[in-house]
């Protein structure tokens, strides 16, 4: 019996995404026997901390990186880091309710559900443009003194209505405000580890590490300018300051590392090119129902060059079929937008689980 049986608790398909609420992403046994390996020992870990950031940096073409227990923690991090500059008075100011005035500038059209991290780290949120668009005046505008980071959310499904990364980065460094990239879930393409800080000069970057990097689910990873990684080292666990509470494990530590090593060496088009077939055959499995339209997309819902297949009903909603999905045996997750829209995706199936995803579907979808 499994640890889940003896719980009562029903193991799941994952044709919807990398979600936290679904347990994030399945290990390789390589992460798993990395993470027993640390366990085994006592270490020093600032150093342990130091050394596998430093081995990262050099993998991703970064000056520096340091392993978070998650993207929201990273965001934390990164604005207490943009905050104080490691500068422990400016910490100290921050825990008496001392410190000087803190805003973060974002896009308007950027706003996500994780931006309240921002807020967890002491600074206000500011928005500039709108749901449409967004001006280079608009942003010069709201920069004053009181101006900490502008945070900017990757993904070509929230691009529209911001200014381009490589402009807002321009006028960043005409001010000298420091910019915070959420690329939470931007992988892939692996090259997004240093695309958006060593090529385009962002200061930071940060990406979660039980998604598409498959280590530990309560890992992440914050990449970028030196500075401020040391900056992030010093407001963070084993330190008893603001970050204590974002505790990364020897385990997480060794787990995320061993993850991005393994990333870095995958044969991403082979992978591509397996989902894409997996999405090809479920067209195929699907066309032909007059309940609903069916086609391919080749951007996820993160905005991630990952094909997946689109449902749209003509009769009935998309929870009427999560409700029978979630009464099948096993349970197949998809993502939906609780009204007309079911999407399913490969990217996160085991082997053998793509047919039994369509089984599921011609079931729970109207006639």
């Amino acid at each position: 019996m499994t640890l889940y049986e003896s719980l009562g608790i029903k193991t799941r398909i994952n044709a919807a995404a990398c979600y936290t609420a679904l347990g994030g992403s399945i290990m390789p046994t390589e992460v798993v026997l990395a993470m027993n390996d640390a366990a085994k020992s006592f270490i020093s870990l600032h150093e342990l901390q130091e050394k596998a950031g430093a081995r990262i940096a050099r993998l991703t073409k970064n000056e520096g990186a340091f392993i978070t227990t998650g993207a929201a923690a990273g965001i934390v991090l990164s604005i207490l880091a943009c905050r104080t500059r490691g500068d422990l008075a400016e910490i100290q100011k921050i825990i008496d309710g001392t410190a000087k005035p803190s805003e973060v500038i974002m896009f308007a059209g950027q706003r996500i559900p994780y931006d309240s991290s921002i807020r967890t780290a002491g600074a206000d949120l500011v928005t500039v443009g709108d749901a449409i668009q967004s001006f280079d005046f608009q942003l010069e505008a709201r920069i004053n003194e009181r101006t900490t980071a502008i945070f900017f959310c990757a993904g070509a499904h929230l691009a529209s209505a911001a200014l381009s990364l490589e402009r807002t980065i321009e006028i960043a460094r005409k001010y000298s405000v420091p910019v915070i990239v959420d690329a939470a879930a931007q992988l892939p393409p692996v090259s997004n580890l240093w695309r958006f800080t060593a090529e385009l000069g962002a200061d930071l970057a940060i990406f979660s590490g039980g998604k598409a990097l498959r280590g530990p689910q309560s890992s992440g990873l914050v990449v970028g300018k030196s500075e401020l990684i040391e900056a992030i080292r010093v407001n963070a666990a084993p330190y008893p300051r603001l970050a204590r509470g974002f505790k990364a494990s020897k385990e997480e530590i060794a787990g995320l590392l061993t993850a991005v090593e393994l990333y870095l060496n995958r044969n991403h088009q082979r992978d591509w090119q397996g989902w894409s077939e997996i999405v090809d055959g479920w067209v195929a499995d699907l066309n032909g129902r007059t309940s609903c339209a069916i086609w391919r997309d080749d951007v996820n819902e993160a905005g991630q060059p990952t094909p997946r297949v689109a449902i749209k009903l003509s009769s009935g909603t998309a929870l009427d079929v999560v409700a029978k999905l979630q009464a099948l045996d096993p349970i197949v997750e998809v993502v939906h937008d609780s009204r007309r829209m079911i999407w399913i995706s490969p990217d996160s199936l085991q082997p053998g689980e793509a047919p039994l995803v369509i089984a599921a579907l011609l079931k729970a979808l109207p006639q």
